[in-house]
């Protein structure tokens, strides 16, 4: 597995492999903000329309590839107000079904908050669908739980679900150390 940041240009490469990955997890049942059925076309226009915050450096972008097929991605939403330049926000990590259980999750998750310390990034956060399998990724990897919010979002076959709020501090030395 090889995980790269994209800008722009990387990005609308990929859109075929990333509209791909996200049709997969949508049609897997996995809760990442859409209905299923999530069209091909409708998922690269998803990316497509992210491209802009990639250039713009309000989102980065990492895609995890086996040879140039995408297996997975994680990114973080950065913030543009002066009062939360030290957080961001993790979004949309999603592994391709038949990649699962292979690393690329963690792997990802630890390529994103590497990149987020060495930013200056001091806190990071995210919400998932609570009893999904992300949440034990997550917790292993030493996040947080901040709570539950009742009724969030609905998951790809409409029904509403609660979410779970984490947070994890990075970039900054342990109490221990």
């Amino acid at each position: 597995m090889r995980v790269i940041r994209v800008d722009e240009r990387e990005l609308t490469a990929r859109l075929d492999g990333l509209a791909g990955l996200l049709a997969d997890t949508v049609a897997g049942g996995d809760s990442v903000g859409f209905l299923a059925p999530l069209g091909h076309e409708e998922a690269a226009a998803w990316w497509r329309g992210r491209a802009a915050d990639v250039a713009a450096g309000r989102l980065a972008v990492w895609v995890a590839r086996e040879g140039e097929r995408v297996t997975g991605t994680v990114s973080l939403a950065l913030p543009d107000k002066p009062n939360s330049r030290h957080r961001a926000e993790l979004v949309k990590l999603m592994v391709s079904r038949e990649a699962r259980g292979r690393g690329v999750g963690r792997g990802l998750l630890a390529t994103a908050e590497e990149a987020a310390a060495a930013a200056g990034l001091t806190l990071l956060h995210l919400d998932t669908e609570t009893g999904s399998p992300a949440e034990h990724l997550y917790r292993s990897a030493g996040w947080t739980r901040a709570g539950t919010i009742p009724d969030y979002a609905a998951d790809p076959g409409g029904e509403l679900r609660p979410t779970t709020l984490y947070f994890k501090r990075v970039g900054v030395p342990s109490a221990a150390g």
